[in-house]
């Protein structure tokens, strides 16, 4: 059996590690925790580093929980945050947890019988029936202001840097973090709590509650916060997060993601978010090295990680739909692909818009070009890029003389023009 920590250590996915872990999970089988807050319906690649140490864990041997922060992400955690977020009704939170599990099942074995089997809980379930008075008394008392108000996240929120200072109920989060460890720690005999860097703070609050509270021990494990390269934000776009919900970000685009990464984050996320070992990982690297134009760590990457989190045929089609954006592709690849993943491909392309009336009669390429000055802007303009062969439609070069008909459409709604390399039109005949 391997070694979480040594798997770990290689992978670049340790920042914190509380001495006698290693020890411990040497000794015995050992249930550790994660906390995922359900403020939305689906995970995003920020929360897979989390999900990748569950992950490692399993196959090490060990039992993983995943605690959805239902009472948590009623308050909203200080840790990294500017201002306190908005707090969310129990019914939206159910919601997102059953989706969160769906999600997680392709990482985690929730089903088997086996000792190790992951188990998903909500930390609601415990918190919502503490009144106020028991848990100022049974929790509140152990640790003291001083103590909490040492914590990093703590002092940047009430420093002269922050404006919006800090809420009570932000202030009480380490103590409801610290309960879920006590509250696992006593039903689960869960010994171990993992997370990113930002939450050191608050899971060394759980690890001293239950010194203090059963005399008992227990440990804290965190990873670093993923950064890129050029100093830009993990997992963020134009559009926003990188989700694995297909819905949220299509599979063609959360491939895309990956197989953009610059050669330094490829190197890095390689070890974090696949399962390769690191012999393979090695191999693929010093083959990058050698031919770094073919980008193998990158389309390594792109392609362990999308088959993972959607499907090998997702992984296929948005092959596909890169060679035809891309690449050297013909009119028969594109009328090959479904309509989704086609209209995913082209997503934000100017379209124009012309009646299929008029397309059955045919119509004339200068005429399609400047139909509603979407695509080109005159017919005269039209003429000047058809003389210089700079237009293509459905991936073939068309001269003055081309007509556009019906059985060229693709997906019976759809013209494909290109002018010059990354240039892209969308006709829709409807």
């Amino acid at each position: 059996m391997k070694s979480f920590v040594k798997e770990l250590e290689w992978r670049g996915m340790i920042h914190n590690i509380m001495p006698g872990t290693e020890e411990l999970l040497e000794k015995e089988m050992t249930t550790a925790y994660v906390g995922i807050d359900p403020t939305a319906d689906s995970l995003h690649i920020g929360h897979l580093v989390s999900v990748m140490m569950l992950k490692h864990f399993q196959e090490a041997g060990h039992k993983p929980i995943v605690v959805i922060g239902g009472a948590t992400g009623m308050i909203g955690d200080p840790s990294g945050k500017s201002k306190e977020r908005n707090l969310l009704d129990e019914k939206l939170l159910r919601h997102n947890q059953e989706s969160i599990k769906a999600q997680l099942k392709n990482f985690l074995d929730f089903d088997s019988e086996v000792k190790n089997s992951a188990l998903m809980l909500n930390n609601y379930d415990w918190m919502k029936d503490f009144s106020f008075l028991d848990f100022i008394r049974e929790i509140g008392k152990h640790l003291t202001v001083n103590y909490m108000m040492a914590k990093d996240s703590v002092k940047k929120r009430i420093s002269a840097e922050s404006k919006d200072g800090m809420s009570f109920t932000e202030f009480s989060y380490q103590l409801v973090q610290a309960t879920d460890f006590l509250t696992l720690y006593q039903k689960h005999n869960c010994k171990l709590q993992m997370g990113g860097s930002d939450q050191w703070g608050n899971i060394t609050s759980g690890t001293e509650l239950i010194r203090r509270k059963t005399g008992g021990e227990a440990f804290a494990l965190t990873c670093p916060l993923i950064t890129k390269a050029d100093g830009g934000k993990f997992g963020k776009t134009e559009t926003g997060n990188i989700w694995l919900d297909p819905e949220k970000t299509s599979p063609y685009a959360f491939y895309q993601f990956w197989l953009n990464s610059s050669d330094e984050d490829a190197e890095k996320y390689i070890k974090i978010f696949t399962l390769l070992s690191q012999a393979e990982i090695e191999s693929i690297i010093q083959e990058h090295k050698q031919a770094p134009h073919e980008r193998k760590l990158q389309k390594t990457l792109a392609k362990e990680l999308c088959v993972m989190v959607h499907s090998e045929q997702d992984y296929e089609n948005a092959v596909k739909a890169t060679s035809i954006l891309f690449g050297k592709s013909s009119t028969a690849d594109l009328q090959n692909i479904p309509e989704k993943l086609f209209l995913q491909i082209f997503e934000g392309v100017p379209q124009s818009h012309i009646p299929l009336t008029e397309i059955e009669n045919g119509i004339g390429i200068i005429d399609a070009l400047a139909y509603d000055g979407n695509i080109l802007k005159s017919k005269g303009e039209a003429r000047r890029a058809l003389k210089e062969n700079a237009i293509s439609l459905n991936k073939e070069k068309v001269n003055e003389n081309y007509i556009l008909q019906k059985p060229a459409l693709i997906n019976n709604k759809y013209f494909l023009i290109q002018r010059g390399k990354k240039n892209y039109f969308l006709i829709l005949a409807q």
